[in-house]
């Protein structure tokens, strides 16, 4: 039986699975993390830790191991290369190096993997053209082109969020004004909504209960999104749109106007309009698509 394992880093959780080569889950496991702790030992003993337990439930040594991780991985994907400020002792650390491995341990960023592990066994199985935006804190994403993972010179190619739709508008954390990240991120619901709402979900709750006010809040930041999402068609053409992340919590308060703005916004030649779905795979998505890249990382 070929398997590998996946492990997803995370500010509050280590998330790992081992798979099957047709990614049947064999065994899911976690450990809590403290990301104040700026250890780098806390990350390298633990994923030790979680690959020995699957090795020993398993009966055998782990053929190969995959890293998904937030920040922007190294162009040989052996690390992460660019992370201030989040996951002490991630930076820079070389996993195949600190694992012990003679088979290279590919890192992958976490929205990359998300996309990988969707292609693979979740809601975008079989395609290869998709697109896929983490709508939570921030907004994050992926693409995925022909096949293929969309990295870019420096591993910045699918920060979707970044992309500006208001040029005068305020500053993304990387300093791009009018962001989507900015128009609908959870991070910014205060200053959307004049200080009535600290978070997407109570703002989608007085949207729901019928606030007139924070229906006008919630539709904008909708639009945004919509008119984003059809921005990117038209640049990749792809054949999936996946949207994936906390703020798809709320369901049909958030697909239900985003179907009425892209049949506004999106241009459909010949008739032809791209599926927007919601991701399936939930938290085991970036441990997943560890887990593929760890035998597939030169064809992805």
């Amino acid at each position: 039986m070929s398997w590998s394992i996946g492990m997803d880093l995370g500010g509050t959780v280590l998330k790992a699975v081992a798979a099957q080569e047709d990614g049947v889950i064999l065994s899911a496991k976690s450990l809590p993390i403290n990301d104040r702790r700026g250890s780098i030992a806390q990350w390298v003993d633990g994923g030790c830790k979680l690959i020995s337990d699957f090795e020993r439930e398993l009966d055998g040594e782990a053929p190969a191991i995959g890293v998904s991780a937030p920040g922007l991985a190294s162009p040989d994907r052996r690390r992460i290369d660019h992370l201030p400020g989040k996951l002490f002792g991630i930076e820079g650390l070389d996993w195949t190096e600190a694992l012990g491995r003679d088979k290279r341990v590919p890192v992958l960023n976490d929205a990359h993997a998300a996309l990988l592990g969707e292609c693979w066994v979740g809601v975008a199985r079989q395609k290869r053209d998709v697109v896929m935006l983490t709508l939570g804190t921030g907004v994050g994403g992926a693409i995925m082109m022909d096949g293929r993972l969309l990295n870019g010179v420096s591993g910045r190619a699918g920060h979707l969020g970044h992309m500006s739709l208001d040029p005068d508008g305020p500053p993304s954390n990387t300093g791009m004004p009018g962001a989507i990240e900015v128009l609908i991120g959870d991070f910014t619901v205060g200053d959307r909504t004049s200080g009535r709402f600290n978070s997407t979900r109570d703002l989608v709750a007085a949207y729901r209960s019928g606030d007139a006010e924070a229906t006008a809040d919630w539709l904008r930041s909708v639009r945004a999104l919509g008119c984003a999402i059809a921005s990117y068609i038209n640049i990749i053409d792809p054949e999936l749109v996946v949207l994936a992340g906390g703020i798809t919590k709320a369901g049909k308060a958030l697909m239900d106007p985003l179907k009425e703005i892209m049949d506004e916004v999106e241009w459909r030649p010949g008739g032809h309009r791209v599926p927007v779905v919601l991701a399936s795979l939930g938290q085991k998505a970036g441990a997943l698509g560890a887990a593929y890249a760890a035998n597939h990382i030169d064809s992805i």
